[in-house]
């Protein structure tokens, strides 16, 4: 058998727009990092062009599966984690790019920080909208953060495969297309995250994608997510709902390095005490890991 790779490429394809996929291939083939499988997996069976595109390929890192029959996004996710060999997940969306320097970047991340199991960045969206799509950098912004949205973003993150396979943590076709969020509300217990600040991916914003087409659906598997990690989190939820209110700004966290917030500016409502946050001054909610 040939040595594993140290990096999994994964990325389900359905009915995916030609041009979107040739530049989704080619963007993960012209990484500076070299030493991955590009595992490509056809939810669509009946469409036999996206094969033929596939194939037109000559590069041995490129494995091509189809599912029998269509499986949904979930379960094709779970299937390309079964066939995964590398010590590292890289997940990456069929109509995305990857920036040359991504999986170097979170490689050497990860080797450096093994306390870390998951690994994101900045995503530059671009079609209908070119702004940049920015979250949170350190676990604990992270962690509260989560009791609200998904700040991690899930087609520019790498995974350490040994986190999923050591806690039997997968994808949960219930609360697809959330999927990722509930991957990662799951992960909190167990590892500690981090976001690059800088982009890793270029994220296709277009009228016909995931985000736009089951926009109902996904709000109601995020507020079924929401509620489930608010009631397991509470400390965190507090302190995030105490940040916002302190920041007025909705989708951004402050840094809690030295703060100390004060209810109607009098009484002591949220302080950081070494590894302790606490709430009123004296009563510990959440432990800030080193």
């Amino acid at each position: 058998m040939s040595k594993s790779p140290r990096v999994s490429v994964l990325t389900p394809i359905y009915n995916t727009n030609i041009g979107h996929l040739c530049e989704c291939i080619e963007s993960i083939l012209n990484q500076t990092f070299t030493d991955f499988e590009f595992i490509i997996l056809n939810d669509s069976p009946d469409n036999k062009q996206l094969k033929k595109i596939i194939k037109t390929y000559d590069d041995d890192r490129i494995k091509y599966y189809e599912n029998e029959k269509n499986m949904g996004i979930s379960a094709s996710r779970n299937r390309l984690l079964d066939l995964a060999r590398g010590e590292y997940i890289a997940v990456f969306d069929h109509d995305d790019i990857s920036v040359p320097e991504r999986l170097a970047r979170q490689v050497e991340f990860l080797d450096t920080h093994p306390n870390v199991g998951v690994v994101s960045g900045l995503l530059k969206c671009f079609g209908d909208r070119n702004d940049m799509w920015r979250n949170p950098e350190s676990d604990i912004e992270i962690k509260l953060g989560l009791t609200e949205n998904c700040f991690v973003a899930h087609t520019a993150a790498m995974i350490r495969k040994s986190v999923l396979d050591k806690h039997n943590i997968r994808y949960e076709e219930k609360y697809s297309p959330a999927e990722d969020y509930r991957l990662w509300t799951r992960l909190m217990d167990y590892t500690d995250f981090y976001n690059i600040q800088t982009p890793l991916v270029k994220y296709r914003w277009y009228a016909t994608n995931t985000t736009h087409l089951q926009q109902a659906k996904m709000h109601n598997a995020w507020l079924v997510i929401k509620t489930d990690v608010c009631n397991r989190y509470p400390g965190y939820y507090a302190v995030y709902q105490a940040l916002q209110k302190q920041s007025n700004v909705p989708t951004v966290l402050r840094t809690l390095q030295n703060w100390r917030y004060r209810l109607f500016g009098i009484i002591p409502l949220l302080k950081r005490k070494k590894k302790w946050i606490l709430l009123f001054d004296f009563l510990p909610i959440v432990k800030i890991k080193d």
